[in-house]
């Protein structure tokens, strides 16, 4: 198995994440997508040594400025995800490492989802890792552009989310 690298940065003040659980619960999610779905990922038939990531963590504010720069949408997300690896033809490996990309969550919409029950998740931390695991399709380059591929992604979740015991968090 490939080392996994996960870097984190909390710049939303509001919310001391525990980046280490983040980082090693993030490490078994993707491990389970590896293993279940690497061939049909942006990483089949790909060689390589080990695997980095990043997460950010923000407010809406920031994710509203990287929403309208680079998605030409002017509203503020919950997560957006960079999947420089999947969504780029060009993309390579350097010495043996493939470069995901980059989760980028807004922890004010987390709250606020889950304060107006709007989310699938019981409490801030099982809907941050719901986004996480989310983000992490994306990255491997799975979408969700009509109901069929939608449904796929939500069900790898709910499969992913087990080996963490999101149930429990």
């Amino acid at each position: 198995m490939a080392v996994i690298n996960i870097f984190t940065e909390n710049i939303y003040k509001a919310w001391q994440v525990d980046e280490k659980d983040v980082i090693d619960k993030t490490k078994k999610l993707l491990t389970h997508y590896i293993a279940k779905l690497k061939d049909s990922s942006c990483l089949a038939g790909k060689v390589y040594d080990s695997i980095t990531l990043d997460i950010v963590f923000c407010d809406s504010e920031k994710t509203h400025e990287l929403n309208k720069e680079y998605r030409d949408k002017d509203y503020p997300a919950d997560i957006i995800t960079f999947a420089i690896f999947a969504d780029d033809e060009n993309s390579f490996i350097f010495d043996g490492d493939i470069n995901l990309g980059e989760i980028v969550i807004a922890l004010d919409k987390v709250i606020d989802g889950v304060n107006r029950d709007i989310s699938f998740s019981k409490n801030k931390e099982q809907e941050l890792y719901f986004l996480i695991s989310h983000g992490l399709m994306h990255l491997l380059g799975f979408d969700h552009r009509d109901e069929e591929e939608y449904n796929f992604v939500i069900e790898e979740q709910r499969k992913a989310l087990e080996c963490i015991d999101y149930d429990k968090i």
